[in-house]
């Protein structure tokens, strides 16, 4: 284990990753970032999106993530995600449900900042769940 990040993916029901990996990439609020073996400890916010593992007994590995919080410390890394499922898990039919009602409430949002926000969240959900699934949103 010597060199390698001691990965951690949990939700409130499960955890879903513990394992090692050299490198994983994360989606952070702000965009995706990497994290590697001795980088400086940050804490951020999750959003939505693919965290990979790569290397180590995890292998390369894929999880749809959702909202949440990422904890890199120089030997691992912690995901306390509200959302987080394998790509086989991801019913389709129903992210397009979520990515349509997501549209429908950016329509309707009218002069409301939150309403757009809102909408704005379960879009990027939807879109960042069909990607994981290999789904293209229509």
């Amino acid at each position: 284990m010597a060199n390698q990040l001691h990965i951690r993916l949990v939700t409130p029901d499960r955890v879903l990753v513990d394992s090692t990996a050299d490198a994983v990439e994360l989606p952070a609020r702000n965009g995706y970032m990497e994290a590697l073996f001795g980088h400086a400890p940050l804490l951020s916010e999750l959003g939505a999106g693919e965290v990979r593992t790569h290397g180590g007994r995890a292998g390369e590995q894929r999880y749809f993530v959702s909202w949440g919080f990422v904890e890199v410390l120089p030997d691992r890394v912690t995901v306390l995600a509200e959302t987080a499922l394998k790509p086989e898990e991801i019913n389709a039919s129903e992210a397009q449900q979520e990515l349509d009602r997501g549209q429908k409430l950016w329509s309707e949002a009218g002069d409301d900042a939150e309403k757009y926000e809102e909408a704005n969240q379960v879009i990027e959900g939807a879109e960042a769940k069909l990607a994981s699934a290999g789904q293209r949103s229509s």
